[in-house]
């Protein structure tokens, strides 16, 4: 008699094609009260609502990330609180050149993940994120944007720069996609929770869901 096996399940690290907590890094740029004010391709609050999950997906699952503002005293005021409450712990790197990539510090603490693939999310989308994801691509990263937590100066703007970089092979994702590449699998129950509150605070229809189950199953 023919002794039947259970079919394996596949670990992250077999599909390469999607990014996991072990392999990426975060890099948040410019998300700055200058930048917000001139933002014009998406709502202001879904931008903060978003690079907020991001921030929060950071710490739950660990990545090394990276934050970073440019001429904070000077014009365009300190990254979002909302951004810096969820990662007190990481120092925000400020400088001047407009392209993050050419700025030394910032390279040098991308460099210190050790991570060769990079979600980077920025305000505005044709420039703080498109030329250093550009450049990290160029430098033999594998780029991920993020692009609802990014916003352009028009949609115009925000839609030619997404065609820029995929010509050049960065990826855009979505903050609702990152979320699930984290997670990955329903039973991971040491991030479920978590996760699910991220979901719950952040993801709109996605989060009620969340909040109607809990309570439906809270009265059992």
């Amino acid at each position: 008699m023919a002794i039947s096996s259970t079919p394996q399940d596949l670990p992250d690290s077999a599909i390469n094609s999607l990014f996991n907590a072990e392999d990426v890094a975060l890099v948040l740029i410019d998300h700055q009260p200058q930048m917000i004010f001139g933002a014009r391709s998406a709502d202001p609050q879904s931008l903060v609502n978003n690079v907020t999950a991001l921030a929060k997906m950071a710490k739950v699952f660990n990545l090394p990330t990276v934050l970073t503002s440019i001429a904070a005293d000077t014009f365009a005021g300190p990254l979002i609180p909302e951004i810096t409450r969820a990662l007190p712990d990481i120092k925000v790197i400020d400088r001047s050149h407009i392209n993050a990539w050419q700025d030394g510090a910032l390279r040098s603490a991308v460099e210190a993940t050790g991570r060769r693939r990079l979600l980077i999310a920025g305000l505005w989308t044709e420039v703080c994120l498109t030329f250093p994801a550009l450049s990290a691509t160029e430098a033999g990263y594998e780029v991920f944007a993020v692009i609802d937590a990014s916003a352009g100066s028009s949609t115009a703007a925000h839609d030619a720069a997404i065609i820029r970089m995929t010509q050049k092979g960065v990826i855009p994702v979505s903050t609702a996609s990152v979320l699930s590449e984290l997670q990955r699998d329903w039973a991971r129950a040491d991030t479920y929770d978590a996760v699910n509150d991220i979901v719950a605070d952040h993801m709109g229809a996605w989060g009620q869901g969340v909040n109607y189950v809990r309570a439906g199953f809270a009265k059992k």
